[in-house]
């Protein structure tokens, strides 16, 4: 197979996986959460697809590499291999914008903010404290940022209960990590 026809083939593997639905909140995909890091295909014929959970110990992981799995064998693709990769860890950053927009309109608010890289630090920097901005987070409802923290924990664990004060109405957020 050529480079061309193999990131063809690469490409149409990226598509197909991000049909693939996130078992917990099904309106976005796998592939817009930013749990694919990659596909390759091998000169085996075997294609190598690599996630990284959005937490070590997620319950939706065997169900989402399932998912993988049974969605590349429907598209004709017999070998396939899962690799899952913890380092970098799985950050609300590798999220696409399109993924973000899916989930306020299922009414779960999207990350707020962007999360501060800090891989580059080496072992024993110093890493200073200051406190943080009190976080605004929209209400994916009616857009209002006059909005408050019920619970730090939601229907999910990436996720926290939020009501807005404005609509009155209780929403998730989507939890920056």
């Amino acid at each position: 197979m050529t480079a061309a026809a193999t990131s063809a083939a690469a490409a149409q593997v990226w598509a197909w996986l991000a049909e693939v639905s996130d078992p917990e909140i099904p309106v976005i995909s796998i592939v817009d959460l930013g749990i694919v890091r990659g596909v390759r295909l091998d000169a085996d014929g075997a294609c190598t697809v690599t996630i990284t959970p959005t937490y070590s110990g997620c319950p939706a992981m065997q169900v989402i590499a399932d998912a993988i799995t049974a969605a590349l064998h429907a598209h004709g693709l017999q070998d396939v291999r899962l690799q899952n990769q913890l380092s970098p860890a799985w950050t609300t950053d590798w999220m696409s914008e399109e993924g973000k927009a899916k989930l306020k309109g299922y009414g779960i608010a999207p990350p707020a903010q962007q999360v501060i890289d800090i891989s580059g630090l080496h072992a024993g920097a110093a890493i200073s404290r200051r406190a943080q901005p009190r976080l605004t987070v929209a209400c994916p409802n009616c857009g209002s940022t006059h909005t408050e923290i019920t619970s730090q924990f939601g229907s999910t664990p990436c996720k926290a209960l939020y009501k807005c004060l404005d609509c009155r109405e209780p929403f998730d957020y989507f939890k920056c990590h």
